[in-house]
């Protein structure tokens, strides 16, 4: 399920097919985070992009799709690629290497939508605010 929340600030852009992009698309989702004042784990939403974008260039067809929707709450990451193969969860370890276990664990969802043209394997973050207390003085 999509968040209405999290379409403030979108960018999106299609990134080269060779392993560089994973830097391009970490430096523009960084980017992103900051002008939206997102209140979350940069680092998580980052790792995420990481992996993401990753699984595209290895198991994907294509050079892969970048799309970053981010508000001050919410963040949702989504790569395509023309790839018809869905990603399939591993055993997470050296050999099958942590991708789609590294998003499940940080993300509030994540899926795999089907595109005009291939998939697209998409996740929500959201920030974690800490309780507002009040003291009795304040009540």
């Amino acid at each position: 399920m999509e968040s209405e929340e999290a379409e403030r600030y979108q960018v999106d852009t299609t990134l080269p097919q060779e392993m560089g992009s994973i830097t391009v698309a970490r430096r523009l989702a960084g980017t992103v985070l900051r002008e939206c004042g997102y209140q979350g784990r940069h680092e998580d939403v980052l790792l995420v992009v990481s992996e993401l974008v990753t699984n595209a260039l290895v198991h994907g067809d294509g050079p892969p799709s970048l799309r970053v929707r981010a508000s001050v709450a919410r963040v949702r990451i989504e790569v395509g690629d023309a790839g018809v193969a869905l990603p399939e969860t591993r055993e997470p370890g050296p050999a099958n290497g942590w991708g789609l276990h590294v998003v499940r664990l940080l993300s509030t969802g994540w899926g795999i939508s089907p595109a005009e043209s291939g998939k697209v394997v998409w996740c929500e973050l959201a920030a974690r605010f800490a309780p507002i207390q009040v003291t009795p003085s304040e009540a």
